[in-house]
């Protein structure tokens, strides 16, 4: 897809970079979702608080992924899900306000946008039918497969939380793989 020198510079002024430390609540649950985050840098958590108050990670973000509370920014209602910052990062967030204004200026931005939407898509459903098919360890192996070198900067109770599993077995799982 081909951009001129105007329409990304439209586009860039339509971007807030912002930065956030290792610890730091991007979004609290039940705050009001506009934005949307292209992670330039750093890693970012998006997790739900069951009433029992036991954290479910739904995704982690990396370089060049996009973050937020999708349910609430598509939706218009208020945040489900919190955000927050496990690597000190660099983003770049826009408003709901903003891209409109960027696809109605821009309309090609709309498909490239629908793309990105559809790549979500199917990653979500293919994460889905590996948590209803394939055992804990094909989905520690996909996971590392996905978010190579992440480990270094997550806790174990965030991956064990991803992939459904207790902290106990993910570290038997590491240590069936290490003795292979």
């Amino acid at each position: 897809m081909h951009f001129t020198e105007e329409d990304i510079a439209f586009i860039e002024r339509r971007y807030e970079k912002v930065h956030f430390k290792k610890g730091e609540t991007i979004l609290h649950l039940g705050e009001k979702v506009d934005h949307q985050y292209f992670v330039f840098d750093g890693c970012l958590r998006t997790y739900l608080t069951s009433k029992s108050g036991k954290e479910h990670t739904i995704q982690f973000a990396i370089k060049n992924w996009w973050i937020s509370d999708y349910i609430a920014y598509f939706s218009e209602t208020d945040a489900v899900l919190t955000i927050e910052c496990i690597k000190d990062a660099t983003l770049y967030k826009i408003s709901r306000e903003s891209l409109e204004e960027i696809f109605d200026k821009i309309p090609k931005t709309e498909r490239f946008t629908r793309k990105k939407i559809e790549r979500s898509f199917v990653s979500l459903q293919k994460r889905i039918l590996a948590n209803l098919s394939q055992n804990a360890k094909e989905r520690y192996v996909k996971f590392t497969r996905d978010y190579p070198n992440i480990e270094q900067f997550v806790k174990n109770y965030h991956i064990a939380s991803y992939l459904g599993i207790t902290n106990e077995s993910l570290s038997r799982i590491r240590k069936e793989i290490r003795n292979k």
